[in-house]
């Protein structure tokens, strides 16, 4: 035996990247079938802008070459949860957009009010990782706390 595991045929991360976005599809799901927010649940949603599917308006695209987050609290509407990703309306400098991302772009999920986040591998052709700004589309501003709970990423990639 040679201590390292075999390289597997079946592609365990990327069945489980899939179902975790499930998840957000869920929540979002929910939302839109009540057309509010529970409580003081908000979220945070990270996304790759370039992403196959991606429809942003050119001036977010253009600030935002590589990833932005959207902040989905008190102004958002036509909220549309389909199968493949969401749609929605918010305000970027008070300037109503129209955005549509896939559940494949996202790379992270976040709601404070819980404190519960999920984090996704970019695909091989997204993997180029740059910092980015906030998208700054009119949202309160909620301070995330970073103690660690309740926080699942998974890295099949890494070796123990």
């Amino acid at each position: 035996m040679t201590g390292s595991p075999p390289d597997s045929l079946i592609p365990y991360d990327e069945i489980v990247q899939e179902a975790l976005r499930a998840v957000v599809g869920r929540v979002l799901g929910e939302v839109e079938a009540t057309g509010r927010l529970p409580g003081e649940h908000h979220f945070y949603i990270t996304f790759k802008t370039g992403a196959t599917g991606v429809d942003i308006p050119r001036h977010l695209s253009e600030r935002f070459p590589d990833e932005m987050t959207i902040v989905i609290q008190n102004r958002f509407w036509d909220l549309k949860v389909r199968e493949d990703g969401f749609e929605v309306g918010l305000s970027f400098n008070q300037a109503p957009a129209r955005l549509f991302i896939p559940f494949a772009a996202i790379t992270g999920f976040h709601d404070p009010a819980v404190d519960f986040a999920l984090q996704f591998h970019a695909r091989a052709e997204e993997a180029r990782v740059d910092e980015h700004e906030e998208a700054e589309n009119d949202a309160p501003v909620a301070e995330p706390i970073e103690d660690g709970s309740n926080v699942v990423s998974v890295d099949f990639k890494r070796k123990k």
